[in-house]
């Protein structure tokens, strides 16, 4: 992955950017509103941390059947990525609030979550909301040799079983997280000399990832261990909760980015793509159940992914009100605006779109 060959063109005749961005700053302007978080966004914070945190209260305080302690660790499993699409995204945008010790300190809710900030904001504000959907630079389509999320990815026979398996795999994402991808990700990043911001000191970064993990640990498998709990019912707690929030966040990301409206455009020889950065994520990216307000307040407005990835520095409370004149803007320069109706039609879409980049390249 050679980040720096990836060249944007920097010409944009139609002046599409520069004419959505002066819309979209006129309308907090007129509205007299700042573009960060505000108290709904704050009250909805505490309601994910409520469902996070809650349930692992009761079951450590109560005497409560095996079927009741599963269910909560499936509530603590939503409410873990309620907060992380809520609040920790938001955070480490630096959207959450005006204030960057507040964006810091919700930024941090990812330790409780199983990850870190620096691969964090590595591997999602650099690599992802720079390169989008350019396989060997994006990583969030690279899911190894198992699932191919691009025709661009080489084809395996197993491949063609993906649609089939692909979503069971999906709810494995933050396990993966808890065990080895931070360790992967901060050796990799490290060496590579990658940051978002200032590049932090090789020791002190292993050091908060290893005190991290370690205090993670202790709450999630010490701690149950030492209140009597047997080591087959933490590790199940620890499984049903891990593979709750996984398959959330990972279907969340798909429907935004691996389905048959958006493209997944590679450079030239040199390294240059075609369009500006701003144009590309209007190829690269989809809406979803932009209207369902359910979908908008649990997923962080991470259905209005258009609008995230054009404007991170916006709260996603505030998405649904710019994505009209995103959406005006972007067909007046007779651009795509991606985006399904409802969240259904975009998971069969989604899923269909496994289905043909299963198929054998010759033959789809």
């Amino acid at each position: 992955m050679q980040t720096n060959t990836i060249r944007f063109s920097n010409i944009d005749k139609t002046k599409f950017f520069r004419t959505l961005s002066k819309k979209v700053n006129g309308y907090f302007k007129e509205n007299n509103i700042k573009k960060t978080g505000n108290i709904r966004l704050y009250i909805k914070a505490m309601v994910m941390f409520a469902l996070f945190i809650a349930p692992l209260v009761l079951i450590f305080t109560l005497d409560l059947s095996g079927w009741i302690q599963a269910l909560l660790m499936v509530i603590i499993g939503i409410g873990m990525a309620g907060v992380g699409m809520n609040v920790m995204h938001d955070a480490n945008h630096g959207s959450f609030s005006s204030k960057k010790w507040v964006n810091k300190l919700m930024g941090s809710s990812i330790y409780i979550l199983a990850g870190n900030d620096y691969n964090w904001k590595v591997q999602h504000n650099v690599l992802h909301h720079t390169y989008t959907n350019i396989v060997g630079h994006d990583e969030d389509i690279d899911a190894g040799r198992i699932i191919r999320f691009s025709k661009h990815s080489k084809w395996l026979k197993m491949h063609k079983y993906q649609k089939y398996y692909s979503f069971f795999l999906y709810g494995l994402l933050t396990v993966n997280w808890a065990i080895t991808t931070d360790f992967k990700q901060t050796y990799k990043y490290l060496k590579r000399k990658l940051s978002y911001g200032d590049f932090p000191n090789p020791a002190t970064q292993w050091t908060k990832l290893i005190i991290g993990k370690i205090l993670y640990y202790s709450v999630w498998i010490v701690l149950p261990l030492v209140l009597g709990y047997a080591w087959w019912q933490v590790l199940a707690g620890f499984m049903i909760m891990h593979y709750t929030a996984g398959i959330i966040l990972s279907v969340v990301f798909q429907l935004a980015h691996v389905m048959p409206n958006t493209e997944m455009p590679v450079p030239d020889k040199s390294g240059n793509m075609k369009n500006t950065w701003a144009i590309h994520q209007l190829y690269t990216t989809s809406n979803f159940a932009p209207k369902n307000w359910l979908v908008e307040f649990y997923t962080g407005g991470l259905n209005h992914q258009v609008e995230h990835h054009l404007f991170t520095e916006i709260s996603h409370i505030h998405y649904r009100k710019i994505a009209k004149i995103v959406k005006e803007t972007a067909l007046e320069f007779k651009l795509p605006y991606n985006e399904y109706k409802t969240m259904w039609k975009a998971i069969k879409e989604h899923y269909n779109q496994l289905k043909i980049l299963g198929q054998k390249p010759a033959l789809a």
